[in-house]
């Protein structure tokens, strides 16, 4: 803006006319030797990308598995409780069988 706003306003000593094709050329040199620059840099960029998405991937395979793992012990832990306490029902309902089966008798027997 300053180049353009000088230019226009020097009266005799316009350096770069109207299309300012000095100018221009100055931004094509700039751009020439920036963009392979900028281009080095995002191809350094997506080589990082694909590293981190690499051990990303990793992590969340070691993430399923111990997850998987988990749910297998939980349901491994959860069949032991039902089969306790399958247990259990069926200890109580032998120990209630039983002291029936004795309140009967003594019932029979007049004791």
């Amino acid at each position: 803006m300053v180049w353009v706003g000088i230019n226009m306003i020097a009266y005799f000593l316009r350096w770069d006319p109207f299309p300012f094709i000095l100018l221009n050329l100055l931004f094509s040199i700039q751009s020439a030797y920036a963009a392979p620059i900028i281009m080095m840099a995002h191809n350094r960029q997506s080589a990082r990308d694909r590293v981190q998405a690499h051990e990303d991937y990793k992590t969340n395979l070691d993430a399923k598995k111990e997850i998987e793992e988990i749910q297998t012990e939980l349901s491994r832990v959860e069949t032991d409780k039902i089969d306790k306490i399958l247990a259990l029902l069926e200890e109580t309902r032998s120990n209630k069988d039983h002291s029936k089966n004795n309140n009967e008798t003594r019932h029979k027997f007049g004791m």
